[in-house]
Parts: structure tokens; sequence; C-alpha cells
């Protein structure tokens, strides 16, 4: 009976899931268009007009760009069947592909803080003018973006969307900056106002490449999913009629929206396991949803070594 319950569980969620995931795919993949075309535009932009604030706001939009096509690869990475070499498949790749990106933006950041310290010395003329439209065109194609992520997207669920969309309101951002500085050159030719919105974008870059970076290490480090408490899955699984201790007990994720749970129950001799058993998984889905549990079921006559970590 278990294993045919959990196995429907299982096939009821895949089949959810890669509606979900083609989606997800289609609003990732106009995202990425629409960001490279603006991206490129705001680059060329940036050149003729001699605007940091411009090239800095594509800068960003290159980290986005990035984002959003390794978290494509990523998606198709995923769907790759496991090997009998890497038993998970290849979901971790969106994991190693957002440390990658995260490192990136640091780069980009630094770039552009270097340049505007330069400026700031001496700032050039730039024509605020035509930055002011070219920016106010970037704005409008990053909301356009957004609204795809959030309409098609699944924004709260899945960590590559959401970096995305968190991306490319950054992005708006940087957008409205760049605007805001080509007014206060156009109408006072204020050039220092340039450099100033500059590093204001790259300290908007740094502080989504840092999100990345330390999620990233989180789930490498095979750290407990952030939306769940170890205390609250001991309490749910001690309230099991019959179970006496909870040991051994692990939780980690695998990629966005995949996480795994493995531990062991001191139950009573006179207990039935193998509806303890049956309860626990059951119960592990319903208060964490987590639908990938390994549970080992021992009565006090079974010893077995207690490991050093495996508290």
């Amino acid at each position: 009976m278990h294993s045919h319950h959990h196995h429907h569980g299982h096939c009821h969620e895949h089949q959810g899931h890669s509606h979900q995931r083609t989606n997800n795919k289609k609003s990732l993949t106009i995202a990425l268009l629409i960001t490279t075309g603006i991206m490129l535009f705001e680059w060329i932009g940036g050149w003729i007009t001699g605007s940091l604030a411009l090239l800095s706001d594509s800068g960003h939009m290159l980290s986005d760009a990035g984002s959003l096509a390794l978290s494509l690869i990523a998606m198709w990475f995923a769907v790759r069947p496991p090997s009998p070499r890497k038993t998970y498949g290849y979901y971790r790749f969106e994991i190693l592909a957002a440390l990658f990106n995260g490192v990136t933006l640091f780069a980009i950041a630094g770039l552009i803080i270097w340049e505007a310290v330069e400026r700031f010395m001496n700032p050039p003329a730039v024509s605020g003018g035509t930055m002011m439209m070219i920016a106010a065109i970037g704005l409008l194609a990053n909301l356009v973006s957004a609204w795809v992520l959030i309409r098609k997207g699944d924004v709260k669920e899945n960590v590559n969307l959401r970096s995305a969309y968190l991306h490319v309101l950054g992005d708006a951002l940087g957008s409205v900056g760049a605007i805001l500085a080509g007014l206060l050159m156009f109408l006072f030719s204020w050039y220092v106002a340039d450099p100033i919105i500059s590093v204001i974008v790259a300290l908007l870059i740094l502080k989504s490449a840092w999100g990345v970076v330390s999620h990233s290490i989180h789930i490498l480090m095979e750290g407990t999913p952030v939306t769940i408490d170890r205390f609250q899955v001991e309490k749910v699984l001690l309230n099991i009629p019959g179970v006496i201790n909870v040991h051994d007990l692990h939780i980690w994720t695998i990629t966005s929206g995949l996480d795994s749970l493995s531990c062991h129950l001191l139950v009573k001799d006179e207990a039935d396991t193998q509806q303890i058993l049956q309860t626990a998984i059951q119960a592990i889905e319903d208060h964490f949803s987590i639908q990938h549990t390994t549970i080992q079921v021992e009565t006090s006559d079974f010893q077995h070594h207690e490991h050093q970590v495996l508290h």
C-alpha cells in the first residue's frame, strides 16, 4: 500500500510540474529576448551619449541576460534523465549556474565603480536628452519582462524565476536612475549625476549578486531549506502514535522546488511499523510539501551504530 500511494503522489506531481515548467521556460525565453535586445540598445546608446549610467545599466542587463540564459540551460539540463553515476540527474546544475552568475555580477559591479570613481574627478559632458529617451525605452521593456514573468511563470516557488524577476526589477530601477541622471544633466548640466547614478546601479548589482551567491552556497552545503523548520519536522514525527524518538534527521534542497528528507524513527516494539511509515510519509508531505522522503523505522531490538555527524 505505502509504495503504491507514494508513487501515485509522484506521478501526479510531475504532470503539474511539467505544465508549469513549460510556462516557466516560455516566460524566461521571452524575458531573455527582451533583455538582450534592450541591453544591446542601451550599450550602443551609452557609447553614443557618453553616459556611464547607461553603460552600467546595460551591464546590469548583461548580468540579467546571463542569469536568464543560465536558468534556461539549467531547466534543459534538469529534464535529462539521471545516470548511474549521477543518480539525481542534472538538477544541481541550476544551482552551480546561479553561483557562477553571482560571481560574474561582482566583477561587473567592480568595473562600473572603478570607472565611476575616475569620472567623479572630471565628469565628461553627456547628452542628457538622448540618454533619457534610451533609458525610458529600457524601462518600458523591463516592465514588460517583469509582467511576462509574473503572468506566466512561477515566481513564488522557483528560485530561478524569482532571481530572474528580481533581476528585471533591479534593471527597471537602473533605467529609472539613468532617466533621472539624464534629466539632471539636460536641465542643469550637472554631469556628476552620471557617475553618481552609476555607483547606485552598481550597488544594486552587488546586492542581487550577494543574494544569489549566499543562497547557492547554502544549497551546495546541503543546508536546510529556508522555508522549513527542523524542530517543527521533529515535532510532527514525534506526534505519531508509537514513535519514541527521531534521529539522523536531514533535510536538504536538491534544486529549487525539490526538497529531500531522510530520518530514522525508533518505534515501540508492538507498533505496526508499516502503518507508522505510511503516516510519517503522509505527514511530511502534508505539512512540509516534501515528497522525496526516506524513512527508516526501527524497534528497540534493532541496534545501529550512531554516526559521528548524524545526530
